[in-house]
């Protein structure tokens, strides 16, 4: 409708999205390719296309392998991490993480309940070297340390927990001995800011006036999302996916924060080398890593680092 009424129909078409965004973006890639609308290109911010990647649920061992790059990229920037790792950079801690996650830590988790004396032993002191945590504590957990029991412990000791949507975040919470924060720290402070920026937007410069309420965050919406699904999980990959095979000439730019829990940047890394993609399709997309979170443009050398990588996108998208 909108190619319609305002003559665009041969227009540069591009689709962006964020957290949840990509969700929609990457379905809606899949959707309209076969409407005979193709894209030239789609940004995807803070990436979750196949939920299972991300989902600690019982018999799900992937999202514990995925959130390990994080949870060590997390603990070097709370200077967590043995003295030998701490003197790397982010991006060298990270590399070595993800390929014993993807290898030996897949492996050992694999095993169950017979991994044993001390293969498991080496396993409990790895984990450790990585997350900062204790021994005995990762040993109590199964060798498998959810999200929320990594925000809550890596900074016991401190009296604070670390956000959710950007782990550099810290937050007081009523009870230290408990095993969940009270609260997302990163989302507490970043939503004021956006909620009294965004109204003063659209009503003093766009001169939009109403008193209803604008829901920068979840609510408004009366009844659940309807994922239609039956005892599976949300993928939009595949839709992706089709929409690349069918239309070999659309470029997708992907951004990554190393402090984002909510969408942890290796599970898009495994996403997107999962969806049976032909070598000479992988080309399209081009990826930005950002020392942020969730939202890496609240970080001023990130937004500067991603408005050029995004122009550059867009320009490289639309050469002939």
């Amino acid at each position: 409708m909108y190619l319609t009424r305002y003559e665009r129909w041969t227009s540069p078409l591009f689709l962006a999205g964020e957290s949840y965004g990509t969700t929609r973006a990457s379905a809606l890639s899949g959707y309209l390719i076969g409407r005979g609308i193709a894209f030239n290109g789609i940004i995807l911010i803070s990436t979750i296309m196949n939920f299972e990647t991300t989902d600690f649920a019982a018999g799900n061992d992937l999202a514990y392998m995925m959130f390990l790059p994080s949870y060590a990229a997390t603990a070097w920037y709370h200077k967590k991490l043995p003295s030998d790792l701490q003197s790397r950079s982010v991006q060298q801690v990270v590399s070595e993480v993800e390929q014993w996650a993807a290898n030996e830590y897949s492996l050992a988790l694999g095993k169950g309940d017979r991994l044993t004396g001390q293969d498991r032993q080496d396993v409990i002191a790895r984990l450790s070297r990585y997350t900062g945590l204790s021994q005995p504590f990762i040993d109590n957990a199964n060798l498998r340390v959810s999200l929320t029991l990594f925000r809550k412990e890596l900074l016991r000791s401190e009296k604070r927990s670390i956000g959710r949507l950007d782990a550099r975040f810290k937050g007081f919470d009523a009870n230290y001995a408990s095993d969940s924060p009270d609260f997302d720290a990163s989302e507490a402070a970043i939503r004021p800011p956006y909620t009294s920026t965004f109204n003063n937007y659209v009503r003093s410069e766009l001169n939009y006036k109403s008193d209803l309420e604008y829901y920068i965050l979840g609510g408004g919406i009366t009844s659940p999302w309807n994922w239609g699904t039956n005892n599976s999980y949300v993928d939009t990959s595949v839709a992706l996916r089709n929409a690349l095979a069918r239309n070999p000439y659309l470029k997708i730019f992907v951004a990554m924060g190393y402090y984002d829990m909510a969408t942890p940047y290796f599970a898009v890394d495994y996403t997107l080398h999962h969806i049976s993609l032909d070598p000479m399709l992988l080309k399209n997309f081009s990826t930005g890593y950002y020392e942020a979170g969730h939202m890496m443009y609240i970080d001023e050398k990130s937004l500067t680092r991603m408005r050029a990588d995004v122009g550059r996108f867009i320009q490289d998208s639309t050469a002939r």
